[in-house]
């Protein structure tokens, strides 16, 4: 598998992606199959089987990303202190594949909830220090690529996922509890993958901060990385939970055995846009290629709301993965541009923090409105709030490129 990555990337045009980042990439993707074979059936399963409301499906799944990125902040600003990114890294992966026998094993809606919340705990260990990890090995005229590849990989694992997620529920005349059982398997494969193959550079001691969280070391991040965050942070808040396409699928009148095929289209349209974003990053304006995908996400929106039928469905959910793809590896570049090399965990680890808490409150948002005004009122709401990222993000490229030419003379 690393052989295959290796001359793939010796075959570029560039200079050659490192080998960590190959490997960080399979990590993800096996992860990403595993936690994927069962969030493609989790909303379903507590909707559907367990009685659950679809509030508290958006309750559930906020605190359980906003519990990942609590913990993020604490795990970034450790990877700085301690140098050693790789450790907590492998920490994070395993305990999520730890959890993942959980799954099948639980018989009520408290085990689940337990189940998922630990299960994002561990994502929160391993976030920050994966994504430092990302920049510490890669050139700066890589890095958007870096992002977007890893991304790819990432994104790959998350249509293979609900494609076997749907193949086994087939074959098994759906029985949920043998599908999560064999998605146990590629967790502790990528924490295997992790172990053995990525190989993180030494950091010397006089690099590392000794208070990575005090408010001093806050205000060494810099003006220019706030700025990132406070865009991501509204960004967040129009970009709710995947769980919503599941159940707008449902609304478009699609069986529950085939509604993973949702995250599948989604996927797909994610993995094909996230490296080429990524280049065209390291070429031109980042803030431009992240305006083109926030123009993705108001689109998508306005077709979930208000497109009719399957095809209605299959064009939103489309382009909602060509936003991702234009999204989230460059805010990952773009945070890794704008932080001190030695405070990369922490400015990581701050921003999914923030970033959590806003999609906590997206998602209880979109629960909320879907329960009151049906799931139009949730789309609409997200392609405004997405409109208002957009003239903020340009506000803030404006006095970046304003701020670039005052130095320049």
């Amino acid at each position: 598998m690393m052989k295959t990555a290796e001359r793939l990337a010796a075959h570029s045009g560039r200079r050659a992606m490192p080998a960590g980042i190959w490997a960080l990439g399979f990590v993800s993707m096996l992860m990403d199959i595993s936690s994927e074979m069962i969030h493609a059936l989790l909303p379903i399963y507590m909707v559907t089987v367990l009685g659950t409301s679809v509030l508290a499906v958006g309750l559930i799944e906020g605190i359980a990303e906003a519990t990942a990125s609590v913990v993020k902040v604490f795990s970034g600003s450790l990877s700085d202190r301690l140098g050693k990114r790789k450790l907590l890294a492998v920490v994070g992966y395993g305990l999520g594949a730890a959890t993942k026998p959980v799954f099948p094993l639980a018989g009520t809606l408290g085990w689940l909830v337990g189940a998922r919340f630990i299960d994002r705990v561990g994502k929160g260990i391993r976030g920050a220090p994966r994504d430092a990890l990302v920049a510490d090995i890669t050139p700066p005229e890589l890095r958007g690529a870096a992002y977007g590849l890893r991304q790819t990989l990432d994104t790959i694992g998350a249509f293979m996922g609900p494609l076997l997620a749907m193949g086994l529920m087939w074959l098994t005349a759906s029985h949920f509890q043998t599908v999560f059982w064999i998605a146990v398997v590629p967790a502790f494969l990528a924490v295997a993958v992790l172990v053995i193959f990525v190989r993180e550079p030494a950091r010397p001691a006089a690099a590392r901060p000794r208070a990575p969280l005090s408010l001093s070391t806050m205000a060494r991040l810099g003006a220019g990385y706030w700025g990132v965050v406070a865009v991501g942070v509204v960004f967040t808040l129009a970009r709710f939970s995947e769980a919503f396409l599941l159940l707008r699928a449902g609304e478009a009148g699609l069986a529950p055995m085939w509604a993973p095929l949702v995250l599948v289209l989604m996927a797909i349209a994610f993995s094909l846009s996230a490296y080429p974003a990524g280049v065209l990053s390291d070429r031109v304006s980042r803030m431009s290629v992240l305006a083109v995908g926030l123009c993705l996400l108001i689109a998508a929106d306005l077709a979930l709301a208000f497109m009719p039928g399957l095809g209605g469905l299959a064009l939103g959910v489309a382009l909602w993965g060509l936003h991702m793809g234009f999204t989230q590896g460059l805010f990952g570049a773009l945070i890794a541009d704008s932080a001190p090399a030695e405070l990369r965990g922490t400015a990581f680890g701050v921003f999914h923090l923030l970033t959590g808490l806003a999609l906590l409150l997206a998602s209880v948002l979109a629960g909320a409105l879907w329960d009151t005004v049906g799931y139009r009122g949730t789309f609409v709401c997200g392609a405004g709030i997405a409109a208002v990222t957009l003239m903020g993000l340009m506000v803030l490229k404006k006095r970046r490129s304003l701020s670039q030419a005052a130095h320049s003379r």
